[in-house]
């Protein structure tokens, strides 16, 4: 959870193991966490730039400073970066808005209807030539799943699918199941964050589709993009979101049997797990009841070795589980 305000995973597992160890110097954490001595320095050196550790004495020891005043500060600049990217999107939606004007109907299109989005979607599909990248939260005028034959014959194709989740859409029932794990297991690359600016699908920066949607009625609403300097500006913030979000599915999908490697209902609950969906929203997408979901997690940590979620990601990761 602690990569959505900038850390890597070296980084809080630095800091979480010095929290339990004030005062522990470069070479007792390097053999605590089980990272190179070099590696380790400069992790502290980085921790300690941003105020979450605090070095004192020679040769240097190092204390965790106290997490509800370190972390805040970093929350809080996110915050701020944030409410920068909401005045971004409003200034975005001058520029629709200004596209859209009389003479130049060219550069952007409005669409109504259901089935007038999904053709426009559609055609996002068969016009990429390089890769498609999209924004993918509720609500939806399509059915889960619905254009995963045209992804798997694009993606054979050579075309790249890169897609961004937000937490709402992995917690609608089986759409992780039936859709998303379907989607990376042929080839698409996925990550999740908690809120996106917006519904996307864009082709290359020749064509994307924008759903005004925040309702069910809205999603039926869509604009259609072709101007260069919005495509250019939606696939920066695109790689913005993309940067700053967490891998969903770690690509394609290994072997049950193969050693040392999770099996597939492992596999989805780390995947969920890392995205921080709630336990109730993990129950949710895999189609668990509540107990079973405790008792997968319960087992997960034991078989990791730890005690807490954010543990658990960090070992996966270490495993190269996700």
């Amino acid at each position: 959870m602690l990569e959505a305000v900038g850390l890597s995973t070296r980084e809080i597992t630095v800091y979480q193991a010095l929290m339990t160890r004030p005062g522990a110097d470069a070479a007792r954490l390097a053999a605590e966490c089980a990272l190179p001595e070099a590696e380790v320095r400069a992790v502290l050196l980085r921790l300690v730039q941003d105020g979450l550790v605090v070095q004192s004495g020679r040769p240097a020891r190092y204390e965790a400073a106290a997490p509800d005043v370190a972390l805040g500060e970093l929350i809080g600049r996110q915050e701020q970066r944030l409410s920068a990217a909401r005045l971004e999107m409003q200034r975005l939606t001058q520029m629709f808005r200004d596209a859209g004007a009389p003479g130049d109907t060219d550069a952007v299109e409005v669409v109504s209807g259901a089935s007038a989005v999904s053709v426009r979607v559609n055609r996002v599909y068969e016009a990429a030539r390089g890769q498609v990248r999209a924004f993918d939260r509720p609500p939806y005028v399509q059915r889960p799943a619905e254009n995963l034959a045209s992804q798997r014959r694009r993606h054979r194709e050579g075309v790249i699918f890169r897609t961004i989740y937000s937490r709402d859409a992995l917690a609608v029932p089986g759409r992780f199941q039936s859709d998303i794990e379907l989607s990376s297991a042929s080839g698409e690359q996925a990550r999740v964050r908690e809120t996106l600016p917006t519904k996307l699908i864009m082709a290359d920066e020749a064509l994307a589709v924008v759903p005004t949607a925040t309702d069910e009625a809205l999603a039926e609403v869509a604009y259609v993009i072709r101007s260069t300097a919005l495509l250019a500006a939606l696939a920066a913030l695109f790689e913005h979101e993309w940067s700053k979000g967490v891998p969903l599915v770690a690509g394609p999908r290994q072997s049950p049997d193969q050693l040392g490697q999770p099996d597939e209902k492992t596999r989805a609950l780390l995947s969920l797990l890392a995205g921080g969906l709630t336990d109730d929203a993990v129950s949710r997408a895999l189609g668990w009841s509540a107990r079973t979901t405790q008792r997968r997690i319960a087992a997960l940590l034991k078989e990791l070795g730890v005690s807490t979620r954010f543990q658990a990601g960090a070992a996966a990761r270490d495993r190269g589980w996700l």
